[in-house]
């Protein structure tokens, strides 16, 4: 009897495993498909987004007619596609977000930079030559002393939301037009005194109305006819419109714009100007190729040459003084705090990094503040006036100083870091040998520092030589002495080429630009130079 109970339990339990194991072996194959399908279903999200911003950025690419950007996102889209739904192309998945943005925002601007300086882009040059034929004969309009005023009514169209002038011309009757729409003669107009106040499909707007949209109303420029010499219509209060004609004509026989009050003829030049025969030019001009001439500038423009060589100058002085300042404070702390026999090393080292923890243009600006000089903190301490930010030179030494206090901290953790990965045994012999403490440091540690640290000392410069905010956030570039200087005293070349393209009346971006490459390649060998010689000593340590 117990034996037949054992043989009926272990029945029980091998049916019990059977059912068991199939049944587990079901539930994590179930539990395997909903995983696969959630990331597959994440994957796909995402993806269409990417494909709806691309195809809206080919959208509005296509309005502007920028094909090159149009064919770049529409490959970009499809190498995209590729890459993420394919499953042996695990190592592009990771390089090409990276690519994509280093075209985008390093091969791009270069290539345009490098473009933009071989062209007389800027005000007055940033369009075609078309658009610059509209812009002068829409800037040229001048009321007519001897036309007469027209009874106006300012209407909105019901179907579009536009606004039209509704005239009431004397002899053709009610007239109406809009920016877009020369005039014409239209029937039906609801007339009240001989004058024409409203239309069918149109809202007549009031007083109120006009008040709201003044400045959309008053703006506004209704052409007479087809012909531009004709002029146009404008109003400056809503019921009241004037005829204002050209003064400047285009002839597009000759390639010229007329005088119509004096007969000057302005012709077209192959610099992107209309000049007439005095040598006069009208204001707004068109982007053109001009070859060498940016760059001839810096060279032969005494107005460029002499304001690009003092800051040419000033920037390698900032950059280098700023990098070998930085490093030995940096080092010099390291070494210091690397001791054993300095108590509470910890606690230094935490503080002595806060100048980098802090933004840097929200440390700028506080420095800003403190310095300035009637009411910053540091000469109310003084108890003077010392015009820090406001003399040349001091302001220059106010620039170093405050930016080795920003950057000391990444040299005093670089340096923290070389120091404690030299080898010890290296060290114990040089003191067992007699050598004393300079000795190894200037034999030993500091070569072996040099070979770790160059590099980063190297691109350090580099980021000094373009440290743009340091400059602008603190003394904007200046002291100035004379408004009308190309550089301020405190200018650095990357905000020397912001300060032409941006800063002053006449912005010059073509010029800028054609700095902007010099100075890409002046970075570029000092990099390739320093790389060099860091090998070199590499070798020799």
């Amino acid at each position: 009897m117990k034996s037949r109970t054992t043989d009926m339990t272990d029945m029980t339990d091998m049916t019990a495993s059977s059912r068991k194991g199939p049944e587990r072996g079901g539930r994590a194959w179930m539990e395997r498909i909903p995983r696969v399908g959630w990331y597959f279903a994440l994957k796909l999200v995402l993806m269409c987004m990417v494909n709806a911003v691309g195809v809206f950025g080919i959208w509005l690419a296509a309005l502007q007619h920028d094909w090159l950007i149009v064919g770049f996102l529409a490959v970009s889209l499809v190498v995209a596609d590729v890459v993420y739904f394919s499953k042996r192309m695990t190592i592009a998945k990771y390089l090409l977000p990276g690519l994509f943005f280093l075209l985008v925002f390093q091969v791009f601007v270069i290539a345009y930079s490098g473009y933009a300086a071989f062209t007389n882009y800027g005000d007055g040059h940033n369009s075609t030559k078309q658009d610059a034929i509209q812009a002068i004969e829409q800037g040229s309009f001048e009321e007519s002393k001897d036309s007469p005023e027209y009874p106006l009514t300012v209407l909105r169209g019901e179907s579009d939301g536009n606004l039209y002038f509704l005239v009431t011309d004397p002899e053709q009757g009610a007239m109406i037009g809009s920016s877009d729409e020369p005039l014409h003669a239209v029937s039906g107009a609801t007339m009240e005194d001989g004058q024409a106040i409203g239309l069918k499909g149109y809202t007549a707007l009031g007083m109120r109305d006009l008040f709201g949209m003044q400045q959309r109303v008053t703006a506004m420029q209704v052409p007479v006819s087809g012909n531009p010499s004709d002029g146009i219509l404008r109003t400056k209060e809503g019921s009241r419109a004037s005829l204002y004609t050209p003064t400047l004509v285009y002839d597009q026989r000759r390639d010229a714009f007329v005088d119509q009050r004096d007969g000057d003829v302005y012709r077209a030049r192959s610099d992107g100007r209309f000049v007439d025969d005095q040598g006069k030019a009208l204001e707004q001009g068109w982007k053109v190729f001009v070859g060498w001439k940016n760059f001839a500038a810096v060279v032969r423009d005494p107005t460029i040459r002499g304001p690009f060589a003092g800051v040419l100058v000033w920037t390698f002085v900032f950059a280098a003084v700023s990098v070998v300042l930085s490093y030995l404070v940096g080092l010099g702390l390291a070494l210091v705090l690397n001791h054993p026999s300095v108590r509470g090393r910890r606690v230094y080292r935490a503080l002595l990094i806060l100048p980098y923890a802090f933004p840097s243009f929200l440390s700028l600006l506080v420095w800003k503040g403190m310095l300035n000089t009637d009411y910053g903190v540091i000469n109310a301490v003084l108890g003077a006036n010392i015009p820090w930010l406001t003399s040349p030179w001091l302001a220059r030494l106010c620039v170093i100083v405050v930016n080795v206090w920003m950057t000391f901290p990444y040299m005093f953790l670089v340096s923290t870091g070389a120091i404690q990965s030299l080898p010890g045994d290296l060290i114990e012999a040089a003191e067992i040998d007699g050598a004393n403490w300079w000795e190894i440091f200037r034999k030993i540690k500091m070569p072996m520092l040099l070979v770790s640290t160059a590099p980063l000392l190297i691109s350090s410069f580099a980021m000094n030589f373009n440290n743009f905010n340091a400059i602008y956030m603190l003394t904007g570039g200046g002291p100035v002495d004379n408004p009308t200087d190309a550089a301020g005293s405190t200018d650095i070349l990357i905000s020397f080429v912001y300060r032409l393209a941006f800063g002053g009346v006449n912005k010059q971006y073509g010029l800028a630009c054609a700095i902007s490459m010099l100075i890409f390649l002046i970075v570029g060998a000092i990099s390739i130079i320093s790389f060099r010689s860091t090998k070199s000593m590499e070798e020799w340590s």
